[in-house]
């Protein structure tokens, strides 16, 4: 599968779950990128923060693909970064994503906004 199928595929898995502020942003113009994609959401709770990360690790599966790299922060329930390789998914609680601002990072970055 293609990155641009795979961080398809992790969008879903975010809406399942009701993520909010969903975010696409495409890397590879950019010189000296780590990965393909950064799909980017917010959660209200670190509950549904887990909950986003686990229906993402099923729609994952069910779609055939190997199971994410690294995954870190499921610990602490503020952040979970879910490492695929050619696409990373970062679920953020809201005001952690505003502290971090990775969009603001990444600015170069063509992005699409899902919700």
């Amino acid at each position: 599968m293609t990155a641009e199928g795979l961080s398809k595929i992790i969008v879903k898995g975010m809406e399942e779950k009701k993520a909010s502020d969903i975010l696409v942003m495409d890397l590879r113009n950019i010189k000296n990128t780590v990965t393909d994609f950064f799909v980017i959401c917010s959660g209200n709770s670190d509950t549904q923060i887990d909950a986003i990360s686990k229906s993402i690790e099923e729609q994952v599966h069910k779609a055939g693909e190997s199971p994410a790299w690294k995954v870190e922060g499921k610990a602490n329930g503020q952040w979970i970064l879910m490492d695929y390789v050619n696409v990373v998914a970062h679920i953020f609680l809201k005001d952690m994503r505003e502290f971090y601002g990775l969009e603001e990072l990444w600015g170069d970055a063509k992005t699409t906004r899902i919700k």
